[in-house]
């Protein structure tokens, strides 16, 4: 499995581009902190939580024959509350297997990481997507967010699960066709055959 991620402002056309270029990066996770940025957005827009509230989403679920080519986007958003002075956010991926009876967090050496906005960011969105997911399996992130004060104490936490991503069975592949059986005796043109009079 591969993941990238990326932090956002939170209106539509900037996530729009930035799901469409994680969509081509088929590098590794980088180390904590790098490509991670954050920016401030206009608050009390209409897909902007309300202040002190968090959102977690399943932003985009590719399903395909290739595992290469099977992906998932999941999306955090959070915005500050009083005495917040950054915001840190924690995507990890879970997953269940067909035999399975609960989720379990996989790479948790490299997603377990939190990435922290700017200071005096109101609102702050953190994208992550995994490709080259297994099947048949379920995919689903589990998102945490922590508001830190100015002397870094973190002063409330929260935490979401968002909707799972499907990845079902890969069809088996089609047997070879079999070779039609030739017919006795010697062929004429036409098709017909012929077999040697009787003595």
């Amino acid at each position: 499995m591969k993941d990238t991620a990326a932090a956002a402002p939170s209106n539509r056309s900037t996530l729009a581009r930035a799901v469409a270029a994680l969509a081509a990066a088929t590098c590794l996770l980088a180390p904590a902190g790098a490509g991670a940025v954050s920016a401030p957005s206009a608050s009390g827009g209409p897909t902007s939580p309300a202040a002190g509230g968090v959102t977690a989403a399943l932003e985009q679920c590719v399903t395909s024959v290739l595992q290469g080519e099977r992906g998932a986007t999941f999306t955090g958003e959070m915005t500050a509350i009083a005495g917040t002075a950054k915001m840190s956010m924690r995507i990890d991926i879970e997953e269940r297997g067909p035999a399975a009876a609960e989720f379990r967090t996989v790479g948790a050496d490299v997603l377990d990481v939190w990435r922290s906005s700017q200071p005096k960011v109101k609102v702050y969105k953190y994208l992550r997507q995994v490709t080259n997911l297994s099947s048949p399996a379920s995919y689903r992130a589990r998102v945490r967010f922590r508001w830190i004060n100015s002397r870094g104490r973190v002063i409330r936490r929260a935490e979401r699960l968002t909707a799972s991503c499907l990845q079902p069975a890969t069809p088996p592949e089609a047997p070879p066709k079999a070779k039609a059986p030739e017919a006795n005796g010697p062929s004429l043109p036409g098709g017909a055959v012929t077999a040697a009079p009787a003595a």
